[in-house]
């Protein structure tokens, strides 16, 4: 399925489009990515283990992030697990790039991934994170959802690989993306 345009307008089509997917599939566990978790809470709703992963501390600036403690708990109070850490494709070669110019593997590989959309890139990304985080099961097909700055227009059915074997990881379909996206 594709979206004529990206954007959060996509985020009940991707929900639904999610939910059919998961049902048809048999597949249990639902990685998103979320800025305040309310598309983690729409798919939890469905009966799937959702995990939510947002933006770590600092990325908005020193010692901020997009999830308050009282919303994080509040996830976490309706079964929801949320994982706030370093961004797989950042990290130290991001620190680099800010503190000596140039460009760095992960990087090139997060560029290389946005070719097919910022959705694309940011699914493969949270879902290594929540496998090296333990949140969800080693070599199982997982669902995995994100968007381009609001709302949620992309979902892939992938089977993620360690943040060390990160090459080893399987998209094995794409449920939904956008067709039109900016490069950023």
């Amino acid at each position: 399925m594709y979206w004529e345009e990206a954007g959060q307008q996509n985020t009940e089509g991707t929900i639904s489009a999610v939910i059919e997917y998961a049902q048809k599939h048999n597949i249990k566990y639902v990685v998103v990515a979320s800025k305040t978790g309310s598309s983690a809470e729409k798919l939890k709703e469905k009966g799937l283990k959702v995990i939510c992963v947002s933006y770590h501390v600092g990325f908005y600036g020193p010692g901020e992030g997009s999830l308050t403690s009282e919303r994080r708990q509040e996830l976490e109070q309706k079964g929801i697990p949320v994982l706030i850490t370093t961004h797989l494709m950042a990290g130290l070669d991001r620190a680099c790039r800010f503190k000596f110019g140039g460009i760095y593997p992960s990087e090139i590989i997060a560029s290389a991934l946005r070719i097919f959309g910022q959705g694309t890139k940011v699914c493969i990304e949270v879902a290594g994170m929540a496998l090296d985080a333990g949140l969800i099961p080693y070599g199982e097909e997982i669902i995995s959802v994100a968007g381009t700055g609001n709302g949620v227009d992309t979902a892939l059915s992938l089977v993620p690989a360690h943040s060390n074997y990160f090459f080893d990881t399987k998209v094995k379909e794409v449920i939904c993306k956008p067709r039109e996206f900016d490069h950023h």
